[in-house]
């Protein structure tokens, strides 16, 4: 059996290798672990975060020739009655169907014949094998066995009790207590969770007789499983020992970052902590570093808007300002950017604060103000490095933006953000910093405002009645080209967890500076001016992107209305 294992194991590195999922390098790499350890080769690969789980999967499925399922496949009941679900959860299998002629299983490790050997015996009829994702397997087996007590509440259950103010004043006892298994799982189980849910962000926030846990996934917030109260301390210090934080420290706002593998992904975790009247507040934000594509079509561009921001970006020299609130994607946008100009023969370096992803080839800078290292003073210095292309994280103030125009007026292409409503009001927004109003013309080449709304999900979307009074309303007549308008609802079923959305999108207008945009900057002009002669001159505003977003089913004409406002 191993000798069949390890025939098995090298097949598997051989179909990862052939795919490009795998390179032979971290393949060999993984083979020479896998002869030092007990466990198997698609999970050493997929904690090393070598290969995506889901593509582990399919290999074995390829190498085996046995059918691969689907999350959908698994069943909304429990199939088998008299199957032990400790016995199930241990070994990994999950029955699908039960039928008078087959007994059909999920698996996690296909050659384990032990588990699909007894079950066949319990079921007392033939059995079929399917490969499985063991994580797909776990979130099955929570649904179906647990009866609504999730795993957090079993490990809170493992957990020794403690007196939280103890556990506060003796900084020794907290060390040990974040570093004990059952609390290491749970922040672990609380982050996989965050990443299972597609969320970007996990708030964790102590009150006075209770820890929340919120997600925010698809830009809104929702409650999560919450540990007890009691465990906050033991909670925050684990995060903070993982962030390479000071635990003694809860006095003062703390940053720092984690880097792990969930399901063989590579994340990054930004982690942010301020002290609250409760006790200490975290925010952790996550980086999938895997899901930068160059690909601006996903991000929300329509073909023309996508025409008008490349003609800005494929000029050699002058700043292109990406705008929006915070949330809104502009350092997506820009990452997006910089693969795209990403060539050998230029010359590309950033300034960050913090660095959200790491890109090959891209000099990337952190700003670190507590040593006099800010956005300024490395700007200086990247002059004098002869850079093509730099990009800016923000312009928070008039230094920073008078050493990017300066590096505009020297023949770069200078891409930064800035925190505006939309983007004609951005070149007033630098009048205010005293920029120079002939600087402004003569540097700034266009500005793209924009903000995020959320997808419908395209298995639940239902369309909707629209009245001929709803489309003079919304101004929608004037997007449709003679067709008939289609809106759609949000509904919600399984795969969006009941929210009727999956994803964002962004909701994007460009605004390149004409000469007659140039001479109202000369002129002082107010930000609704500027506005007005932008869509004179062929501008999709940001509620007009929307809008077609909405008729061709993306979104809902209420997510629309909720970032933009503009009816």
């Amino acid at each position: 059996m191993r000798q069949d294992r390890l025939a098995f194991e090298r097949s598997l590195a051989a179909r990862l290798v052939a795919s490009g999922k795998l390179d032979e390098a971290a393949a060999e790499r993984a083979l020479a672990l896998r002869a030092e350890s007990q466990e198997r080769l698609e999970q050493i690969l997929t904690k090393l975060g070598l290969v995506q789980e889901k593509d582990v999967a399919e290999a074995v499925s390829s190498v085996l020739g046995l059918p691969l399922v689907d999350p959908c496949d698994y069943p909304d009941a429990p199939v088998l009655d008299g199957a032990s679900p400790k016995f199930l959860r241990q070994a990994r299998v999950l029955p699908l169907l039960d039928t008078p002629e087959r007994l059909v299983l999920a698996v996690a490790d296909p050659l384990n014949d032990y588990p699909v050997r007894s079950l066949g015996l319990l079921a007392g009829k033939p059995v079929e094998i399917r490969v499985a994702a063991p994580s797909d397997v776990e979130l099955a087996y929570e649904r179906l066995y647990e009866s609504g007590k999730n795993s957090i509440g079993q490990i809170v259950d493992e957990i020794e009790e403690a007196e939280e103010g103890g556990a506060d004043e003796d900084i020794s006892r907290l060390r040990d207590l974040a570093s004990e298994a059952p609390v290491v799982r749970l922040v672990n189980l609380l982050i996989a969770r965050a990443v299972e849910s597609r969320a970007s962000d996990i708030h964790i926030e102590p009150f006075h007789n209770r820890l929340a846990v919120r997600y925010r996934i698809d830009g809104v917030l929702r409650d999560g499983p919450a540990p007890p109260a009691r465990l906050r301390a033991a909670i925050v210090s684990r995060i903070k020992i993982m962030a390479k934080l000071n635990i003694a420290e809860r006095r003062l706002p703390q940053d720092g970052r984690i880097r792990l593998a969930i399901r063989g992904r590579d994340y990054d975790l930004r982690v942010a902590t301020v002290p609250t009247l409760h006790g200490e507040r975290v925010t952790m934000r996550i980086l999938d570093r895997a899901s930068l594509v160059e690909d601006f079509a996903s991000l929300g561009f329509a073909a023309d808007t996508l025409r008008r921001f490349l003609g800005l970006l494929d000029q050699p020299q002058g700043i292109l300002l990406v705008t929006g609130p915070t949330g809104s994607g502009k350092t997506t946008t820009l990452y997006t950017s910089l693969l795209r100009l990403n060539t050998p023969e230029k010359n590309i370096f950033t300034v960050e604060d913090p660095i959200e992803y790491q890109l090959d080839g891209v000099n990337q800078v952190q700003v670190k103000p507590q040593i006099n290292l800010t956005f300024a003073e490395i700007l200086r210095t990247l002059l004098r490095h002869n850079p093509d292309i730099i990009m800016i994280g923000e312009m928070r103030d008039f230094e920073t933006a008078q050493i990017a125009i300066q590096a505009a007026l020297t023949g770069h292409l200078v891409l930064s953000t800035l925190h505006t409503n939309d983007a004609a009001s951005s070149i007033n927004r630098l009048l205010d910093m005293k920029i120079d109003d002939y600087l402004v013309t003569s540097t700034v080449s266009g500005v793209t405002a924009q903000r995020l709304v959320r997808r419908l999900c395209p298995s639940c979307r239902r369309r909707r009645r629209v009245l001929p009074e709803f489309v003079a309303r919304m101004g929608l007549a004037e997007m449709l080209d003679g067709r008939e308008p289609t809106l759609y609802d949000a509904v919600g079923c399984d795969l969006c967890h009941g929210s009727g959305y999956r994803g964002q999108v962004a909701v994007i207008e460009v605004l390149p500076l004409s000469d007659a945009i140039r001479r109202l900057v000369l002129a002082h002009a107010e930000t609704r001016e500027i506005h007005r002669v932008a869509v004179a001159e062929g501008m999709r505003t940001m509620y007009q992107d929307g809008l077609l977003k909405a008729l061709d089913g993306t979104t809902t004409i209420e997510e629309v209305l909720r970032v933009t406002r503009d009816v």
